[in-house]
């Protein structure tokens, strides 16, 4: 059992849904984001998706490739996202991390060592936003042989036609898409994904993790009733993007800040599944 997938039965077990927290590796500089990222499970952060920086983020909105251009400016490269995983790993041995991302930078690097370099640092998944099921022959079959689990995206598009092609070879958990567009520039609307998850589970037995646009506690809230995780990426890079000075530069306010709201969107989740028991 992986990683992921045992922290989703350790959810399963507990009555509630994940909180699956995004943030970009290095933004707003390195020893920022690693501060971060070693204090986000914490603050409430169940599984961690930790985004390689890339400079044509095209499935992204603005604050999300805001964020990947303040890291590429800061100097962050593939071998120091590794690096902070490798150094989360020191202190963290249960907490999963998915890589997410696009697949150029994979490729440059290339597939082979950086798969090996992925499992030797404990990176746990990768999410590949750019590399559909008929394209992914270059990378999947060897990491799902390494042991990283490789997770396929959803969308409200995806028609039943499509959904076995998405469903194939995927593991750990599903992605669920909660709007037809890019990253944080619309709310979902809930009854509209609940139908859809609600379709998607008839044909798969996988944790099924909705984001894109989630910003609130009630949001989240929300999702968790239709769902086994909710993701939140665009509310947390823009909380360090308001953090920061009028140089771009970390602030002492800008780790709390985004702890703060991920202890928020946690406690949120966690008083759904209290009310439910009761």
């Amino acid at each position: 059992m992986t990683r992921i997938e045992r922290r989703f039965t350790e959810l399963k077990r507990e009555g509630r849904a994940g909180l699956v927290t995004f943030i970009t590796a290095g933004d707003p500089d390195y020893e920022t984001s690693l501060a971060i990222l070693k204090a986000l499970p914490d603050a409430g952060a169940d599984v961690i998706e930790l985004g390689m920086p890339f400079s044509d983020p095209m499935a992204d909105g603005p604050a999300i490739q805001a964020s990947s251009q303040r890291a590429l400016k800061s100097g962050q490269s593939m071998q120091k996202t590794l690096a902070m995983v490798r150094a989360f790993r020191a202190a963290d041995a249960a907490t999963p991390i998915v890589l997410m991302g696009y697949y150029n930078p994979i490729y440059v690097y290339p597939v082979e060592r950086f798969i090996a370099d992925a499992v030797q640092a404990g990176v746990d998944g990768l999410i590949v936003v750019d590399m559909p099921p008929e394209e992914d022959a270059e990378l999947r079959p060897a990491a799902t042989a390494a042991g990283l689990n490789f997770i396929r995206l959803a969308t409200p598009t995806t028609d039943a036609r499509r959904l076995p092609a998405v469903l194939a070879n995927t593991s750990g958990f599903l992605y669920y898409v909660s709007i037809a567009g890019i990253t944080g520039t619309a709310a979902p609307d809930v009854a509209a994904v609940g139908a859809h998850v609600g379709r998607i589970k008839a044909h798969t037995d996988l944790p099924i993790a909705v984001g894109f646009g989630v910003k609130t506690e009630e949001q989240v809230s929300a999702l968790a009733r239709i769902a086994e995780g909710v993701v939140v990426g665009s509310a947390l890079v823009g909380a360090i993007a308001q953090s920061l000075d009028e140089q771009g530069d970390a602030t002492r306010n800008t780790k709390p800040q985004v702890l703060g709201l991920v202890e928020r969107l946690a406690a949120a989740l966690r008083h759904k599944a209290e009310a439910a028991a009761l």
